[in-house]
Parts: structure tokens; sequence; C-alpha cells
């Protein structure tokens, strides 16, 4: 593989600085929640509009979620040799573009082709993102950053619905795109404003650097860790896509109502990285990540058992499972970063491509005309976690996995 050394003094951000530096990196990687969080209160309201069923109206999300999975196959590669930048100002200018042809959409056909673009383009700021913070951070810090860039970018699950309900009590659902376009046209500004992070450019053809993705995932460590990690966003996205459905349509709450439950369960999301960063040096990482499993799968259960009674005991069952989930995200993201020397870009996309490819299985199975949806959940979240469990419990001790570099004094359960 061919590089091509920079100066390190590119990694300085003239114009973003190091705070805003960190903001822009945050947004980026709440660009997935933003695309599809805003816009779940209006799910009922658009399958009526377009007197569509609600599978139909849910492909917006499933096929959004699958091409953002194509399209950061190929971001991340194609930033290994371009660059981050010029990646981000292509991809945000596809979104905010697309965005827009999502305003005038004149049936859900138009709509979902209009939202396979939005997603396309939104893959380039997910698969830099992780990208940009292993080029810029290393050791603890970049475990420090991860879980503060995570947790930031949960507070977007917890105001998105609720923005979305507010727009809906003044606009139609064409308001929520408008307000995705101007999201979408200021993460532009940012992209041209950033100064550039890599150090080393792969300056092999196009061919060469999307064949990289290759020689990730050849590695064993990388993918066995991706794998075992990246199954959870089954039940996790079967969640997003069934929610609004479970409680307007199912518990008979407000569009209001509804954002208020969707956001207090994403209030749990966002605490999990901060406690991690209070708790880093002393966890054990690898037997919190056991937990995760386990908590996740007693959800499962109450879900299957009590999940029914009321939307509050709904929201109240998944809260542990999405605490966990979330607190063993920044550990689990750098114990994979660690399994590679190079080729972040790429590394990043498989990431992202599992995680997308994954969930979106989960929004696909939740999406079928089953009539009890909550224990269709519950059952998924019961078999993945034991599924994930065993599969963690299998590779952590492996010799083969990497521990990770930083000051922890846990890197494996003993």
């Amino acid at each position: 593989m061919e590089h091509n050394t920079q100066d390190n003094n590119q990694k300085k951000q003239k114009y973003l600085g190091d705070k805003g530096f960190v903001v822009f990196i945050t947004f980026l990687s709440a660009f997935i929640p933003l695309s599809t969080d805003i816009y779940l209160p209006a799910l009922p309201r658009m399958a009526e509009y377009f007197s569509t069923s609600a599978s139909m109206i849910n492909l917006t999300l499933t096929l959004f979620f699958i091409f953002y999975a194509i399209g950061t196959i190929f971001w991340g590669p194609l930033s290994d040799k371009y660059g981050r930048r010029a990646i981000l100002i292509i991809g945000m200018s596809i979104y905010t573009i697309s965005s827009l042809l999502c305003i005038f959409s004149t049936n859900v056909y138009q709509l979902i082709l209009f939202r396979i673009l939005q997603s396309i383009g939104c893959g380039a700021a997910t698969a830099v993102a992780t990208a940009i913070v292993k080029d810029v951070y290393s050791g603890q810090k970049r475990v420090t950053i991860l879980a503060l860039v995570q947790s930031m970018g949960m507070f977007s699950p917890i105001i998105s619905p609720v923005i979305g309900a507010a727009i809906l009590s003044i606009l139609s659902w064409r308001g929520v795109f408008i307000v995705l376009a101007i999201l979408g046209l200021a993460t532009l500004v940012g992209s041209i404003a950033m100064e550039e992070t890599i150090d080393e450019r792969n300056t092999g053809s196009i061919i060469k650097s999307i064949g990289r993705l290759g020689v990730v995932a050849k590695n064993k460590s990388f993918m066995s860790l991706l794998v075992t990690f990246s199954i959870m966003s089954i039940p996790g996205m079967s969640y997003i896509t069934a929610s609004s459905f479970i409680y307007v349509n199912g518990f008979g709450v407000s569009e209001k109502v509804y954002s208020y439950y969707f956001a207090a369960n994403a209030i749990f999301f966002m605490i999990g990285p901060l406690v991690y960063i209070k708790l880093a040096k002393h966890i054990n990482s690898n037997l919190t990540i056991t937990i995760s499993y386990i908590v996740s799968g007693i959800s499962g259960l109450l879900l299957c058992i009590i999940g029914n009674l009321s939307p509050w005991v709904f929201a109240l069952v998944l809260m542990p499972a999405s605490f966990f989930g979330s607190l063993v995200g920044p550990p689990r993201t750098n114990l994979m970063l660690e399994q590679l020397d190079g080729d972040t870009g790429a590394a990043s996309s498989l990431m992202s491509c599992a995680f997308t490819i994954f969930g979106s299985i989960g929004m696909f199975m939740i999406s079928l005309n089953f009539t009890d949806r909550i224990l269709v959940m519950g059952l998924m979240y019961m078999i993945v976690s034991l599924i994930g469990l065993l599969l963690w419990i299998n590779i952590y001790k492996k010799p083969y996995i990497k521990p990770v570099n930083t000051h922890e004094a846990d890197e494996k359960v003993s």
C-alpha cells in the first residue's frame, strides 16, 4: 500500500478550533439519528397522506439504512485516498440536494427514491467521522472522545422526535425535510471549513483503494469483533422502526406524547457514554460488555411478558438495555479500531455497513404484518443477545485479539 505522508500541522483546525472540531465530529456522528428520528412522528401521517400501508412507508427507513450501508462501503476507502474533507463536501452536497427533492415528492415511490439518495450522502458523514477520530486521537484520549461524541450524538434522538412533532404541529410532513436540508447545508459549510486530518493517503488507484476493504475484511480479530458487536443493532433498529406505530397506533398516544417517550429512552442512550467516561479507569470493560448482553436479554424477556401493559411499562423495560448498549459503545469501537494499524477509512466503512445491515434486518422483520410487534421485538432482544453473548465469551480471550493500549488495567477478564 502506497502512502503520501503529510504534515502533522494539517490536523490543527484553523477555523473550527479544537472544541468546535469535536462539536463538528459529534454532528457528523449524529446524522443518522437526525435523518431518521426527526421524522418518526410523521410516519403514521405520511402513510395516510400517500394512502399507503405502514410496511410501504417504512421502506423510507429500511431502504435508507440499506443504501446508507452501501454508501459507507465506498466513502471510507475513498476518504483514505482523497482525504476526509473532499469526501465530506461531496457527501453533504448529495445529502442537501436530496433532502430538497424529498420536499417535492408527490408519491411514496418518489419519496423512497429521494430518501435512498439522501442515505448515500449521509453515509459519507458516518464513514468519515470515525476515521477522523482515529486520525487525530489515540489511546485513552481516543476512548474519551469516542464516548463524548457518542454521548452528545445521542442528544439527537432525544430532541429529534420532539422537533419533528413540533414541526408537524405547524407544518406538514414536508417541513421535516426542510429542516434536514438546512442541517445538511450547515454541515456542508463545516466540511468546507475543516482542515484535512489524514496523515497518510493511499496513493493507489480507486480500485485499489476500495480493494482495501478486502484487506480489512481478512483481519480475523477485527471481523470477529465486528460481527459480535454489530448484531445488537437488529433489536435496536427494530425499536426505532416500530416505536411510532406501537405508541401512536398501539397505545393510542399523540405524536407529541410519543416524542416524549422516545426522548426518555434516548436519554439513557446519552448518559451511557458519559458514565463510561467517569468510570473507564475503574471498570472492567470486557466484563461490562458481557453484562450488557445479559441486560439486553432480560429486557427482551420482560418485553414479552409485560411490554403490552402500558406505554410506560414498555418504555421502562427498554431503558436498561438502552443504557448498557450505549455504555459499552466506546470500548467496543476502540477495541475494533485497535485491531488495525491502517486503513481507518475502510475499517470505519465496514463498521458502519455491518451495523446498518444487521439493523436493516431488524427493521425488515418488525415491519412485517405481525399482530404483536412488542412480542416480536422482545424475542429479537432475547435471541440476539444470547447469540452475541455466546460469541463474545468465545472470542474475547483469544490470542489473536489485540488488547487496547490505554491505561485501563482490565484488558482481559480474569
